[in-house]
């Protein structure tokens, strides 16, 4: 298996993260509902981009699903 796949899992992840770290800040900080609002937005879009991608890559053949 190429490595990018799990690169871009990880780049998705810490951008879901970076998303809810930003929202957090606003909500604690009281400040502009827009930006926590766009920050969750982003974060739910980057979630289900990353469902997608991971549909995708197991479709080409590119990841393996395995039990652990």
């Amino acid at each position: 298996m190429p490595g990018w796949p799990k690169i871009l899992v990880v780049l998705i992840l810490a951008g879901i993260v970076s998303c809810m770290g930003s929202a957090l800040y606003q909500l604690s900080r009281g400040g502009d509902s827009r930006r926590m609002f766009r920050a969750m937005t982003l974060r739910v879009a980057l979630s289900v981009g990353l469902f997608f991608a991971l549909m995708l890559m197991w479709w080409l053949g590119l990841i393996q699903p395995h039990g652990l």
